[in-house]
């Protein structure tokens, strides 16, 4: 059925109309009668507009009006238009020629907008009546046969055929009845005088006056006429015209002459002086009009509205002052000149608020409608926007205007706008009123989340505590609501480097990041994600910010003595000759820091003896020189203990102890303290050859001596007490030479770049010690740990050179 609400919810009736991207023109015209039963066929509207019936119900029909009764609604199962209320015609175009109601079909996918007018005709269902009862006419009995008597008007509030359309009067021997109509005049009726009056014979006349407007079945109502027949006066007064025109314009003000009667009587004396009145009309005239008595002057008394009325019909009367009064009448048009005293009147009658971000341009936003009570050129009237604004107005019908999108709308810089529409009629001077349509404009999700930055660096100590947050990310989102609700996660597929996403955690609320593993500088200095904001949105929209994470180096690493030399509690021997000069190159301490910059940065320092004055080293070199010549007050034998340290915060270090054993000069022929300089283009496998060679050359010359050493001694007695000497080769080219009391292992590094012979001296070892290989070099064991000065370490190949 047909939408049809209450008239508070008229608006209401009409927001379909919003989805129109324009409005149709055409329209249909249907007729009906007033007064129809419910359910009177009024018209096919599937069959007018070229519709499927099927498709009525489909598409949703709708009947929109602005009336706030429903007289009309639609079968939906057969599209005939079908009266739904009592139509009373003259309740609602009162006193107007015209009578119709407008319409609206809407159909809606696709939206569909049809016009409809129904006339409503008139029937003839009111009857003529008097204003008043009775009416009593006094009539000399000198008045001739022919005079005549204006009677009063009947009113009929049926227009048309429908009106009044003659009168009537009761059957009578002394008058008759002269009806006139036609032209500018309404129907009016006057009483003939067909022959004289006797009083004598009979004073008083009861005539009755019907009237009977044009219906097919005609109505009438009646007045009581009463003619009081008077004596003397015989001549009556006598207007110079029997009509009078008159224009004036509407709104003039109170007491405003319009026209000056003038009469005259033949008689004399009293029987000349004459009185002006007025009689009652069609209309309420004497709330209007005023007349002078004596002057004759018509002046207002009440408004004139041309909306109202556009011209009123006013009759006079001139009454002699004789003893029997005799009078005549005139009927005086006043046409009401149209002024533009209306402004327009503006009416949304649907609005659409708000609106999306994203219409597109033509989306209907309001339905206006323009209304100028005024007529002609004043009610005329033009609609226009006063400010530059994404709308326009776009006319659709007659006074009917559809106020649309005419540009991009954007929430995030304007979310509501005030339409001000001005209507100015075309009157002189022309009058204008404005109206203004609050629009707001509702968000949609057209913002992905922002960064403030598109990279961002973040300086991470190693050894963080897990969990702890290393940084806070926040996105921005201009939208509202839901579409900003910004969550964050990592991005999948966004890591760049060996550290699994497993490492890093992103609360999804407040853009924490955590990290889940402790970090090692030594492993890893840097690695890269991607953190993506993402709104709530539908769809949603996101955004990645990256994000670089330094590791600082805390100094977490203690320096490492590199081979030959053992670090902590190991002591390490090298032999000087006695006639060693000042500088002499005693030994090299070289060690690493896994840390960088300042906290692997080492320093190297002689710590015992404490204020040493025959050896120096050097603070960033680690070489161990002699800082003078040996004298013979010096020890043989020079225990070093060199503190490596770095400059981390704190510092950490790392000792190395050395031996430094003073032997005399003949005893070793060849020096190798010196540090060779590597000449330029000598290769270091020619290097290492070289040392090999010469370190077997000073073994093979030392066992000699101590083989020599070793018979001298048994020549003196104490060799029966000791075994054979032994001589053992290494496999990785050390010596080692027993003796029943002393135990020599010499070892050679392929990475120092000179030879060191170093000597341990054992005591013999006990009958339950077994041989065995430490570090490449077959020695004893026994139940108990062997003391570091017998170990002998190969040393490794795969540090770095320094």
């Amino acid at each position: 059925m047909g939408l049809w609400k209450h008239p508070e919810h008229v608006w209401i009736q009409r927001i379909v109309l919003l989805c129109l991207l324009r409005c149709s023109s055409a329209q249909t015209v249907y007729s009906v009668s007033e007064e129809v039963d419910k359910g009177t066929f009024v018209g096919n509207i599937a069959k007018d507009i070229n519709v499927d019936v099927k498709e009525l119900e489909s598409r949703g029909l709708q009947l929109v009006s602005g009336s706030s009764k429903r007289y009309f609604d639609v079968n939906l199962k057969t599209g005939v238009l079908y009266v739904d209320d009592r139509i009373d015609r003259e309740a609602l175009c009162q006193n107007q020629v015209k009578c119709s109601l407008n319409i609206e079909a809407i159909l809606n996918h696709p939206m569909y907008l049809h016009r409809i007018e129904v006339n409503i005709l008139d029937i003839n269902d009111n009857t003529p009546s008097f204003l008043d009862r009775s009416n009593f006419i006094n009539i000399t009995e000198l008045a001739i046969p022919g005079e005549r008597f204006p009677l009063p008007l009947a009113t009929d509030l049926d227009v048309g055929s429908n009106s009044v359309k003659t009168y009537k009067l009761s059957p009578n021997e002394q008058f008759s009845l002269d009806v006139q109509s036609g032209g500018e005049q309404s129907v009016s009726a006057e009483l003939v005088l067909q022959k004289a009056l006797d009083r004598e014979k009979q004073s008083v006349i009861q005539l009755i006056l019907t009237a009977i407007d044009g219906g097919k079945a005609p109505r009438s109502g009646t007045l009581q006429i009463t003619v009081n027949v008077i004596d003397v006066n015989d001549n009556p007064p006598a207007f110079s015209r029997s009509l009078y025109k008159v224009r004036i314009p509407e709104n003039v003000p109170f007491g405003t002459n319009i026209i000056i009667l003038n009469a005259t009587d033949p008689d004399e004396g009293v029987n000349s002086d004459l009185i002006y009145s007025l009689r009652r009309g069609s209309l309420n005239n004497l709330d209007i009009f005023a007349i002078d008595p004596k002057t004759g002057e018509i002046t207002t008394k009440g408004t004139l509205d041309y909306e109202e009325s556009s011209a009123y019909e006013i009759r006079a009367q001139a009454q002699d002052g004789g003893q029997s009064p005799r009078s005549t009448h005139c009927k005086v048009l006043v046409e009401v000149v149209d002024l533009n005293d209306n402004a327009p009147e503006i009416t949304v009658t649907s609005l659409m608020s708000p609106i999306k971000e994203d219409s597109t341009r033509g989306t209907v936003v309001a339905l206006i409608t323009v209304a100028d009570k005024d007529g002609g050129k004043n009610g005329l009237v033009k609609c226009a926007l006063v400010s530059v604004l994404p709308f326009k107005l776009q006319s659709s019908y007659k006074n009917s205007y559809s106020l649309v999108v005419d540009g991009p709308l954007d929430r995030e810089n304007a979310s509501r706008y005030n339409v001000t529409i001005r209507a100015t009629d075309e009157g002189i001077p022309p009058l204008s009123s404005t109206s203004i349509i609050t629009v707001q404009v509702s968000d949609v999700n057209d913002n992905a989340p922002r960064f403030p930055e598109s990279v961002i660096n973040v300086h991470l100590k190693e050894n963080s505590a897990v969990g702890s947050v290393i940084y806070r990310v926040s996105a921005f989102d201009p939208d509202l609501n839901e579409n900003a609700k910004v969550s964050y996660s990592l991005s999948q597929s966004s890591t760049k480097s060996t550290t699994p996403l497993s490492a890093i955690n992103v609360n999804s609320v407040s853009g924490d990041i955590y990290i889940m593993q402790s970090c090692n500088y030594e492993e890893i200095k840097t690695f890269q994600f991607q953190v993506q904001a993402t709104d709530s949105g539908v769809p949603p929209l996101s955004s990645n910010v990256t994000l670089n994470v330094f590791i600082l180096d805390e100094n977490d690493n203690s320096p490492v003595v590199l081979p030959p030399y053992s670090d902590q509690a190991s002591v390490n021997t090298e032999n000087i000759p006695y006639s060693a000069d000042v500088g002499y190159f005693v030994a090299k301490i070289r060690a690493v820091d896994a840390d960088s910059g300042y906290n692997a940065l080492l320093s190297y320092h002689i710590t015992e003896p404490k204020g040493s004055s025959l050896f120096r080293i050097g603070s960033s070199s680690g070489e161990i020189r002699t800082k003078r010549r040996m004298s013979d007050n010096d020890l043989k034998t020079h225990p070093l203990v060199i503190l490596i340290s770095d400059h981390g915060e704190p510092s950490l270090s790392a000792t190395v102890s050395v031996d430094v054993v003073v032997v005399e000069t003949g005893e070793i022929q060849t020096s190798f303290r010196q540090l060779p300089k590597k000449e330029e283009g000598f290769s270091d496998i020619n290097l290492y050859l070289l040392i090999a060679i010469i370190s077997i050359s000073v073994i093979f010359l030392l066992s000699l001596i101590s083989l020599i050493a070793v018979k001298c001694h048994r020549t003196d007695g104490g060799l029966s007490k000791y075994s054979a000497p032994m001589i053992t080769t290494h496999p990785d080219g050390s010596w080692s030479y027993s003796k029943s009391t002393q135990q020599y292992d010499v070892c050679f590094s392929s990475d120092t770049l000179k030879s060191d012979v170093v000597v341990f001296p054992t005591p013999f070892p006990p009958a339950d010690a077994e041989l065995i290989s430490i570090n490449g070099a077959d020695t004893f064991k026994r139940n108990q740990t062997l003391p570091n000065s017998m170990k002998v370490r190969k040393p490794k190949l795969n540090y770095p050179p320094i």
